[in-house]
């Protein structure tokens, strides 16, 4: 399912032909390059802007006899170019190619994602603005505690993918950094003016300095944002998955004609999307850590990092595009009950107002830890006993002395927990 979905942009962002279109790039930008320091003929650069080319089949077959993936694309340009391919990569080292080609393709991944979070942003938002007002229970440590808003929840939400956009821009511009200085990275055989002309044609910043290879704590700050990301999505989705549970059943995942939960159990409805996402982002987290390990590298070049960003960078990106794309299609057709909120809202036989009534009494002159105890004694009532807590107050004398039944009415009041929502939208940015 995954590979079948990601065949198209961001699968052809990774794919081997778009590596390799991005080296070819590199290698012509930076001819470009020296031939507008006079170092290549014209006739010359036409000829390379026109006849450098390779296919995947030919430099395959080259690697497999070099067992070097950088020599056999060289080759393969080489044999369509002739003498002209004396000029391509002057001066260059593997790394110069490897690591800009790999800055345009994160770059351009981040792009893919940041359109994904932006569409499950406005998705969240508009369920944020219709439910703006329906009260759900709020829980803490999975207990009921007071009434809040599900569109709170959502405004909740909607403000951490916020979050995550902003990391992501910052993590985009690291990485689009390119380095074309050559073997040690100190420009003995290359031209600096080059680089800067590579790096601009490409959209890229040229690093400072380098040591051959583009310094992995970039690579770090771009993987751990993934995972961020990814983690936030978890956390979205496990809230789903338990407001889905049978005994609470306040939102449920959408269920399509024809589709089955169970081989099993006919009747079985199961939040998969919502687990899905869950269980792949263990897999953006771990990949963020051996992105971690990358950093610290043998005289700060190795190829330790090489092997393992084949798999991890590609990867992480493809799975958060396509838990985006799931989760975004999860949020936008969820089935909201409202009906079964203000059942568990009742659930507890009136407990919710219990802080409230605290306060009044405080209001009263009481001291905290006595309103505290009295309030306490019939709310444990409640529980043991399954009685309704307002009956259990109105029959306590000890609190009636303190209130009317009035002010006990008001204290059993659900418009308390709406009063600041337009207050609370206003600040999160979602004004109607």
């Amino acid at each position: 399912m995954i590979e079948r979905y990601t065949l198209p942009e961001m699968g052809r962002i990774w794919s081997q032909e778009n590596k390799l279109n991005n080296w070819l790039k590199i290698e012509i930008a930076a001819c470009e390059g020296w031939a507008s320091l006079g170092k290549i003929p014209a006739s010359d650069m036409k000829k390379i802007k026109n006849q450098a080319s390779f296919t995947l089949q030919r430099c395959q077959e080259i690697e497999a006899e070099v067992h070097h993936d950088v020599i056999a694309f060289l080759t393969a340009v080489a044999e369509n170019l002739g003498e002209e391919s004396r000029y391509i990569h002057i001066g260059m080292t593997s790394s110069d190619i490897l690591d800009t080609g790999l800055a345009l393709q994160m770059r351009d991944a981040a792009d893919i994602i940041l359109n994904g979070l932006q569409a499950l942003r406005e998705v969240v938002a508009g369920k944020a603005r219709r439910y703006k007002y329906t009260l759900n229970i709020g829980r803490t440590h999975g207990v009921h505690g007071e009434p809040s808003t599900f569109g709170l929840k959502m405004a909740l939400w909607h403000d951490e993918l916020g979050r995550n956009l902003e990391r992501l821009k910052q993590a985009r511009e690291i990485v689009s950094y390119g380095a074309i200085s050559g073997a040690m990275g100190n420009f003995a055989h290359l031209d600096p003016r080059v680089e800067e002309y590579v790096c601009q044609k490409l959209g890229l910043t040229p690093c400072p300095v380098s040591t051959q290879i583009v310094q992995r704590d970039r690579h770090a700050q771009f993987m751990t944002t993934l995972a961020v990301i990814a983690g936030s999505l978890e956390k979205m989705a496990n809230e789903i998955r338990n407001l889905q549970r049978t005994e609470i059943l306040e939102v449920e995942e959408p269920f399509r004609q024809g589709q089955k939960g169970s081989s099993a159990m006919p009747h079985k409805r199961n939040p998969m999307m919502s687990e899905r996402v869950a269980g792949l982002a263990r897999v953006v987290r771990g990949n963020a850590m051996a992105a971690l390990e990358n950093v610290a590298l043998w005289h700060e070049r190795d190829l330790t990092h090489s092997s393992v960003e084949r798999v991890i960078i590609p990867d992480s990106c493809i799975l958060l595009d396509y838990m985006l794309n799931k989760f975004t299609a999860v949020v936008s057709g969820l089935l909201i009950y409202e009906d079964h909120m203000m059942e568990n809202i009742n659930r507890t036989r009136g407990l919710i107002f219990s802080q409230e009534l605290m306060l009044i009494l405080l209001g009263k002159g009481l001291l905290r830890e006595e309103a505290y105890r009295l309030v306490q004694r019939n709310a444990m009532q409640s529980w043991s006993e399954g009685m309704d807590f307002k009956e259990l107050v109105l029959k306590d004398q000890e609190i009636m002395q303190q209130i009317s039944p009035q002010e006990l009415q008001e204290a059993f009041n659900l418009d308390i927990y709406t009063a600041n929502v337009d207050y609370i939208f206003r600040r999160c940015g979602l004004e109607d």
